[in-house]
């Protein structure tokens, strides 16, 4: 029993490392916005990757999405989540490489 109990806490306590807090993101008004289509790269916009990953398309481009998780904007599985829908979203931040790296991150289309 108490190797269950140590096995789930570790694993909640990973989760929450691993989630990042998209609230953190703040919005700089130097900078330029982008409205953009977001949704999950693998369920929406069929990019290639294991799992469900959130994901921006920039000028018909997708782009995975660093510093802001899937997860913070609700059930990525539910009626309007990013598995099932592509969503509108206001952005700030650079593309590097192949990945959007986000400094600010809000939905338009609230739920």
């Amino acid at each position: 029993m108490h190797k269950y109990l140590i096995t789930i806490g570790l694993l909640v306590l990973v989760n929450f490392l691993y989630a990042q807090d998209s609230t953190a993101l703040k919005l700089n008004p130097h900078k330029k916005l982008l409205i953009v289509e977001a949704s999950c790269g693998q369920c929406q916009f069929k990019m290639a990757g294991k799992g469900c990953t959130l994901a921006v398309k920039i000028e018909g481009k997708a782009y995975f999405v660093d510093k802001a998780n899937i997860d913070a904007f609700g059930d990525a599985h539910a009626k309007m989540g990013f598995c099932n829908a592509i969503r509108k979203a206001k952005v700030q931040g650079e593309i590097v490489g192949d990945k959007f790296v986000a400094s600010f991150f809000e939905l338009i289309d609230k739920k």
